[in-house]
This record gives C-alpha cells, sequence and structure tokens, in this order.
C-alpha cells in the first residue's frame, strides 16, 4: 500500500547517491511497495533527462528508478485542490512554482504526506504533510 509519495528532488538525490540513509531509505520503501511518485513528478524528471547529454551515465539510473517507482495519475480531485492552492499562495505572494504546487496538490488529494528535502519551499502549502528524508 502506498504510504508516501516522493517528489522530483528525492529522486534527484536518490539517484547522484548523495546519502546512505535515503538509500536504504528509498529502497525499503520500493520493496515494501509504499512510495510512489505522481504523474507531475514522472514529466518532470524526464525533462530533466531529456536535458542531459546523451552519454550521461545518469540516464541508465534514472530510467531503472522510474521502471520500479509507481506513477500514480493526476486526477480532476488533484487539479481542484491545485486550483485553491495556487491562486492562496499567489494571493499570499509566497507561489512556489506550478509544477511544485501541483505535486503538492496531488499529495493532498490522495492524504499522502511527501517526501521532500524542500521543506523550507513546500511549508507553504496548508495541510501538506512533509517528510524530509534527508535529515
Amino acid at each position: 500500500m502506498i504510504k508516501i509519495l516522493a517528489d522530483t528532488n528525492i529522486l534527484g538525490y536518490f539517484v547522484r547517491n548523495q546519502s546512505a540513509a535515503l538509500q536504504k531509505r528509498m529502497l525499503a520503501a520500493l520493496k515494501k511497495e509504499e512510495v510512489a511518485i505522481s504523474a507531475i513528478t514522472r514529466a518532470e524528471t524526464r525533462f530533466g533527462l531529456a536535458l542531459l547529454a546523451p552519454d550521461d551515465k545518469r540516464r541508465r539510473t534514472v530510467d531503472l528508478l522510474l521502471d520500479e517507482l509507481p506513477v500514480l495519475p493526476w486526477t480532476q480531485e488533484a487539479a481542484d485542490i491545485y486550483g485553491d492552492i495556487a491562486a492562496h499562495l499567489q494571493q499570499a505572494g509566497q507561489a512556489i512554482g506550478q509544477v511544485d504546487t501541483q505535486i503538492a496538490a496531488h499529495a493532498l488529494a490522495l492524504s499522502l504526506p511527501l517526501a521532500t528535502h524542500n521543506i523550507r519551499h513546500f511549508k507553504r502549502v496548508p495541510g501538506l504533510r512533509l517528510e524530509d528524508w534527508l535529515a
């Protein structure tokens, strides 16, 4: 059962092997089928991958990771929550960007916490539960 949604930056840290604790936690969550990503996170990751040089060694690692991670579809409920969050953050002068707002809305729509190292950024989203897997 999916228990957490992983943010794009967590995937980046994992691929770059920047934390032994993150490696252990992600691998355990994958094995237990407790972690997933939003379709938005997959799109953002594919965009970053497309910018890499064709011979970049990270390509294979990212492809393997994306093959293992369940991808949860963007839903009407997530879209509706996105509209509310984006408006709230813009009116408060605290916008966090369209993609991150969509990922946050998706986590809220699924009632899942978001695993991210960008706590300062995402804590602006009311009601969003956060876990820093690099802390």
